[in-house]
């Protein structure tokens, strides 16, 4: 597995990149980041900057037998997971997403669940799925709406820029949706 770390003048260039989806019809469960950072978009593999705690949290939260790394996030698809993203537009952060950006995203991620019918679409970013899905008091967890069959669970953004869950709390909240999709 070749790693690479990408220098200041990749970083700057993968401003407004897109990385692909790790998608197939039928998941269990589609996690959907808000945006690709721009380290994540200079690898071209989700959640690709050092200190990013999804894929630790899914690990420990027992999704995979082992960690993960980004370079391995294809290997997802055989234990029934993938990834997307709201809006597939990489930035320094996602703060720089316009609502119109988070709206129009919404539509798409909709487009996709109804084409690959996942039984969990998982958005990681609860201010993000607020805008996004128009319901500013929706918690983490369980949404009551669904977009089809898939039920959508909201669970916090795993950046090591989000200081409000630390990883045990990431763990925790993680572990719950893996508790849901085992009793479904």
């Amino acid at each position: 597995m070749q790693i690479h770390k990408p220098t200041r003048a990749e970083l700057q260039a993968a401003a407004g990149k897109s990385v692909l989806d790790v998608i197939a019809p039928g998941l269990r469960v589609l996690f959907c980041g808000i945006n690709p950072g721009l380290y994540t978009a200079a690898i071209g593999h989700h959640f690709g900057r050092p200190g990013n705690r999804f894929w630790p949290a899914l690990h420990l939260a027992g999704f995979t037998e082992r960690l993960l790394s980004p370079y391995e996030e294809r290997e997802l698809l055989r234990s029934g997971y993938g990834i997307t993203n709201l809006v597939n537009k990489a930035t320094a952060s996602a703060d720089e997403l316009t609502r119109e950006e988070l709206l129009q995203g919404r539509q798409i991620l909709q487009e996709k669940a109804l084409a690959f019918q996942p039984i969990y679409l998982a958005v990681l970013g609860i201010g993000a799925y607020r805008t996004a899905f128009q319901r500013p008091k929706a918690s983490l967890g369980l949404q009551e709406e669904t977009i089809g069959q898939t039920r959508l669970w909201v669970l916090p953004n795993p950046s090591g820029l989000n200081a409000h869950f630390q990883l045990d709390d990431l763990v925790s909240l993680f572990r719950e949706l893996r508790q849901a999709m085992v009793r479904n």
